[in-house]
Order: C-alpha cells, then structure tokens, then sequence
C-alpha cells in the first residue's frame, strides 16, 4: 500500500500538472481513495481461509446467530466482522436485523431472549419479564446437599456393597428407609439383585456417583480402615472386599 502511495505521487509530479489539485493528481487521488476502501472492507487473510469450508449461500445473519449463540461474552462488532469474513458495514446491518427479528418487530414471533448491546459488544440475554421463570428452572436443578444420614448411608454402601437396608442398619444401628429412598431417587445408589432366600433388596453405588466423585472406578476410593478407631469394626477387609473396598 506504501509503494501504491509512492507510485501515485510519482505519477502527479512526473506527468500531471505541475498545479497543486491539477487533473491528474485529483484523478490519483479518486484511485487511492477507492484503493483504500477495497483494502478496508476486505476480509482478512486468516479468516477467509478459516471460512474455507463454509458453504456460499449461508447468510451473515445465521452465521452471526451461530457465533453470539456460544458467546459468553459480549461481541463487539469488530470481533463479530472478523469472525465471519465480512465488512463492519455489513455486520452492522445483519445485527440490527437480528435485533428486530427477535423483538418481533417486523411481524415475526417474539423471543424470550434477546440480542442486547452492552459494554461495546452484542450478546444474547433473557429478557427481563422471563427472569422469574429462568430463576425457577435454575434453583429446581441446583442440586440440594445431601445430609449427614445420607453421606453416611451412602458411604456404607459405596465400601460394603452389594448390601441390604437391613445390613446398612445394623452398621448405623438406625433406620434408613428414607435415606436409602432418596440415594436411589437422586441416582446415587440402585438396586443390583434379590436376594434369593430372603427376598431382600441388594444395593450398589451407581456410574453417576463415579462421575460426581470424579473417579472411574471404587478402587480409587481411599482406605477408610485407618480411619476407624479398631480399624476394622463396620469396614472390615474380607475376602470379597480387598482393602475395604469393592
């Protein structure tokens, strides 16, 4: 772009006239203007190539939505017209059509999100009569903390298992009904097998709690031996249990 400067003013004082704004020099001057407003609304070299693989009739307006959908931050129209190849110009029209197609304005459905425009940058949002529904979903999946009984309900089945309510009583010489019913309801523990001559129910851990603990196998659980004052009373190592564990 320098050497087209250069070439330009070259061309004025070599052959044009010799009268600051002759014909020839507004002439180069129209030529570089247009010069530089092509190199201006050019993509760029690296988002071109990455665009590669695109295909030619996806409008800039789905590929905008596509970008802002995995955004968690706000994108300013700079970023969004790097992302997708396009001029800023262009980006900015694509937005606003965005903005009022989500609003409904132009006679389409009205979202319960919107593309808000905050802190320089364009991102989705719910919209502010929908915040109390939004809060409800989200404190209905918080998941609630187990209690004490729980933990420690779920930690005799996690080392003694497959084991039965009443073997878990009897380790925590109380009734666990209820426990047990809300382990198996939050998916922690399930039903393996019935046992045969005395019809009770068998419980083991689940995959779910390998996954919330973040192990893959009950072997990587710690010893809970040393733990215990004897060191084997209700955690015994037997021969189907090695190191306490299954």
């Amino acid at each position: 772009m320098t050497d087209d400067v250069h070439a330009h003013g070259a061309r004025s004082r070599a052959g044009g006239s010799a009268e600051p704004g002759g014909a020839d020099e507004i002439e180069d001057a129209r030529a570089l203007e247009v010069e530089l407003r092509g190199a201006a609304a050019a993509p760029a070299a690296g988002a071109t190539d990455a665009l590669a693989d695109l295909p030619a009739d996806v409008p800039v307006d789905r590929q905008l939505e596509a970008i802002l959908m995995i955004a968690d931050q706000p994108q300013s129209l700079v970023a969004l017209a790097a992302a997708v190849g396009a001029p800023v110009p262009v980006v900015r029209q694509a937005v606003d059509r965005l903005v009022a197609d989500f609003d409904g304005t132009d006679g389409t459905v009205r979202r319960g999100f919107e593309l808000r425009e905050v802190g320089g940058g364009w991102r989705f949002y719910v919209r502010a009569e929908l915040d109390a529904v939004v809060e409800q979903f989200v404190e209905a999946e918080r998941p609630a903390r187990l209690s004490q009984a729980a933990l420690e309900t779920l930690a005799v089945v996690a080392y003694k298992q497959p084991i039965t309510r009443s073997q878990i009583a009897a380790i925590r010489a109380v009734n666990v009904d209820g426990v047990v019913r809300t382990l198996v309801a939050r998916g922690l523990i399930e039903e393996s097998f019935t046992d045969s001559e005395t019809g009770a129910i068998n419980y083991v851990t689940s995959e779910l709690l390998l996954q919330q603990l973040g192990i893959n196998s009950l072997d990587e659980l710690p010893l809970i031996s040393p733990l215990l004052e004897d060191g084997a009373d209700g955690f015994g190592q037997t021969g189907r249990i090695p190191d306490g564990r299954v």
